[in-house]
């Protein structure tokens, strides 16, 4: 992920914890929460001279980036409290 990248991801999070709040994401509909966060989509479209579209796959593309690099981290960090190597 770029550093750009970053602070994109970073912004939409930020906008998402002030709009959205502590929700459960299981219990709000995703369309709810994606029109929640379209405010701040649009800004960050026009600024790249990009469609909406073009942004939420983007957001969609980092947020699953980011899972999976937490996910590493919490494996890893599991692994080494209990000592055991990874195969891989």
């Amino acid at each position: 992920m770029t550093e750009e990248q970053k602070q994109i991801l970073k912004r939409i999070q930020d906008y998402a914890e002030a709009h959205l709040g502590e929700i459960e994401p299981q219990k709000v509909p995703v369309s709810a929460q994606l029109q929640t966060l379209r405010p701040v989509m649009q800004q960050i479209a026009a600024e790249r001279s990009q469609s909406l579209e073009e942004v939420f796959i983007l957001y969609m593309d980092l947020q699953s980036e980011a899972s999976c690099q937490a996910e590493r981290k919490l494996q890893e960090e599991f692994r080494n409290c209990y000592g055991i190597h990874s195969t891989s």
